[in-house]
């Protein structure tokens, strides 16, 4: 049986964390109370903020409080200074102490256009819904989530790497899972390997977003000026929305210059509730 990286739970309260978030999303200028909200959660208000509570690590309104412009702009307060002092410590500094520890290499194009590269992949629960996961030979190369059905998650993957040929391997790609998706093995004793699939542009984008620790947020002029391409913030939102490694790769720490929630590949309710789950977990850390 394999070993998943979060119970069925986890998913569970995502499913109901997700509803109540779109809610909000479409109804904030009415100020909905906890009671609508939980309605149109399916449950009733205390069960609902105990549901919230545990998948959070924040009761609602802290969460909706985490998640709005105000707080955007609160995060992105000196965004650009915050990624040169990321540059300056390393991901390994102090900055890095509530977050992921990643390590990382780069393939060349060449590398990831060879018809002899295998890639594996599987499915695991995790905190925002199913994911998928992909795994070259020297770590992991790509996250996803599954909205709707695994084929098109696949097939959103596979797009990526055309020549690249895909096997089902779960108990491959658990490990991974299970390092990304559980904050008791965010050690940086154990960095997660990760392998970046892009060109170089893209791969230098994705670098720069390793460097915004969890609490913080950036903006796409910021990483523009950051790699020595000032004028090329347009490119860069679109090596963003290219990202394959979802979460890990954080490129839902992008937001626009003025706070706003900008587009994610994976839906911007599940770009809302990452940024709530991570003040969660530097609230309690």
């Amino acid at each position: 049986m394999l070993d998943m990286p979060a119970p069925p739970a986890a998913t569970a309260d995502y499913a109901v964390v997700k509803r109540a978030i779109e809610f909000i999303s479409t109804h904030w200028r009415d100020q909905p109370s906890i009671d609508e909200i939980a309605e149109q959660a399916g449950l009733s208000p205390s069960h609902f903020q105990h549901v919230f509570k545990r998948w959070a690590g924040l009761t609602p309104k802290a969460f909706l409080q985490a998640i709005t412009i105000e707080r955007a702009r609160e995060l992105l307060r000196d965004s650009a200074t915050v990624l040169d002092a990321a540059y300056d410590v390393g991901l390994s500094g102090p900055s890095r102490l509530h977050d992921l520890f990643v390590t990382h290499e780069a393939l060349t194009p060449g590398d990831y256009r060879r018809d002899d590269l295998t890639l594996r992949y599987g499915f695991h629960l995790s905190p925002f819904g199913e994911s998928i996961v992909v795994a070259a030979p020297r770590g992991m190369a790509g996250l996803g989530f599954v909205d709707g059905n695994r084929e098109s998650a696949l097939a959103d993957m596979a797009r990526r790497w055309p020549r690249a040929r895909f096997v089902r391997d779960d108990a491959a790609t658990a490990p991974y899972a299970r390092r990304v998706f559980d904050p008791a093995f965010w050690r940086p004793d154990t960095p997660l390997r990760v392998v970046m699939i892009g060109t170089d542009f893209e791969v230098r984008v994705w670098e720069t977003l390793l460097c915004v620790p969890m609490g913080r947020a950036t903006t796409y002029s910021d990483i523009a000026r950051k790699i020595g391409k000032p004028k090329a913030a347009r490119a860069v939102g679109a090596a963003v929305g290219r990202n394959p490694i979802s979460f890990v790769v954080p490129c839902h720490r992008v937001l626009g210059r003025s706070g706003a929630l900008t587009g994610y590949h994976w839906g911007l309710a599940r770009k809302q509730a990452i940024i709530g789950w991570e003040a969660g977990q530097v609230g309690a850390a």
